[in-house]
């Protein structure tokens, strides 16, 4: 049953958009031979599975289930394999949410392939046929299949998503909104509590042992006794179940509290240099995300472990962080201080399999304090080294200029194992699809 045109207008709006398998569809844009076909791609090192197509899933193949345990299987039944390719999926990722923003001036980018619109000013229009026309623009434009979920919250919008994914017939669309009452708690009812936003493994355990195994349960469970059983947060859960919008959209985030570059290594190394090659390169990663977002750290972070799965290997693991006198962007400081850090907690005769930096602290130009005794032309002349640096990069390619603590050698033993990756279609001059 529809709800009455003046109920509609009174009514938040409130769509999450969403991309379907996202690293799958991503592949499928430059390869369209794998449509139809099962395909999976792999986490770091060729590890777990993270993203599957609704032909892998059809033959339950589990996600994050680790590939050398399913590999036999899956290539028996067909199945295609790929490393992941982050590179590809974030310039994609930035075109989808490009599009997006032509359907509504309010958009919070939630996650690599989710992204919260408020439709709530277009209320007099036709909401479900308005997310059809979102749905094959994005398609247009990308190549990627969305689904589009809508209601008055965002917890219902995530599980309005969820039906829009699960019912073919809704083709790619569930509007909240447009149910009555009685039919929008039928459909809760039919959806696990799990399903919903911020309930993860541990709190399902404990809301299934109060007797709360679905949404529509939680929904009618009273949120200030929920608040005193759990926290602020679950009270909000419970009213933005029953429509009332707790949480607003980010349209504009505050600065990040840290920036982490971190990676399981290809096969476990033991001499401190391999080590000091892997931190360069993940501090200069971090360094270039720290300036394309204007930023400036006060503090560098590294941590190096062995891998807690080799149980009959020696365990270790430690960190430290170092403060910076200034707040910098530089590459330069910041990979000496990573390296001063690596080599207090480097301990010979472990095998390592990961290594990670994190710059915290993190600071605008507006407020990064200066150095009374370095000159003004000290900070602008790194500046302009740092800017020349990226620049070369983006023209030239990752890489093409690097420091030299990063190793100039073709085979390192930590780089992380990518057999199955695709070519970079988007960001690589060298590797552009070719149509012959």
């Amino acid at each position: 049953m529809n709800m009455p045109a003046s109920y509609q207008a009174a009514i938040t709006a409130i769509a999450l958009v969403d991309v379907n398998n996202f690293y799958v569809s991503c592949e499928r844009v430059f390869n369209p031979k794998l449509r139809g076909r099962p395909v999976v791609v792999l986490s770091n090192n060729d590890g777990c599975i993270i993203s599957r197509s609704a032909e892998a899933k059809a033959l339950d193949i589990a996600m994050g289930a680790p590939w050398f345990k399913v590999r036999k299987y899956a290539e028996q039944e067909g199945v295609i394999a790929y490393s992941s390719n982050y590179a590809l999926y974030a310039d994609m990722s930035n075109r989808v949410m490009s599009v997006l923003r032509q359907f509504s001036p309010s958009q919070e980018v939630y996650s690599i392939d989710e992204s919260f619109l408020d439709l709530s000013a277009f209320s007099k229009r036709d909401l479900t046929a308005y997310a059809q026309q979102l749905r094959q623009t994005v398609l247009q434009a990308t190549g990627l299949p969305v689904c589009v979920g809508i209601a008055s919250s965002k917890t219902l919008a995530k599980l309005a998503n969820h039906c829009a994914k699960q019912q073919a017939s809704l083709n790619g669309v569930c509007h909240f909104n447009m149910l009555s009452p009685a039919v929008l708690d039928d459909t809760l009812r039919d959806i696990d509590v799990s399903h919903v936003w911020g309930i993860g493994r541990n709190l399902n355990k404990h809301l299934h042992a109060a007797g709360i195994y679905s949404a529509y349960d939680l929904k009618v469970s009273d949120a200030a006794t929920m608040r005193k059983t759990f926290n602020v947060v679950m009270e909000k859960t419970v009213r933005e179940l029953n429509g009332t919008a707790c949480l607003a959209l980010e349209q504009v985030r505050g600065p990040q509290q840290q920036i982490l570059s971190t990676r399981s290594f290809g096969r476990a190394v033991r001499d401190l240099q391999s080590l000091e090659e892997a931190v360069t390169l993940y501090t200069t990663r971090a360094g270039e995300k720290l300036r394309q977002r204007h930023l400036y750290a006060g503090s560098v972070y590294v941590y190096i472990r062995t891998s807690p799965f080799r149980e009959a290997h020696q365990q270790y693991d430690n960190h430290l962080r170092l403060p910076l006198h200034i707040a910098t962007n530089d590459t330069l400081q910041l990979v000496q201080a990573a390296l001063a850090a690596l080599r207090q907690i480097y301990r010979p005769g472990y095998d390592y399999m990961k290594a990670g930096v994190s710059l915290g602290e993190l600071v605008t130009a507006e407020a990064q304090q200066q150095d009374l005794f370095q000159s003004n032309a000290t900070h602008e002349k790194a500046g302009r080294l740092m800017h020349a640096l990226d620049t070369i990069n983006q023209k030239m390619g990752r890489a093409t200029l690097k420091l030299a603590s990063e190793g100039v050698q073709r085979q390192q033993p930590w780089r992380m194992k990518q057999a199955l990756k695709s070519p970079a279609y988007t960001t690589s001059w060298q590797e552009l699809l070719k149509v012959d």
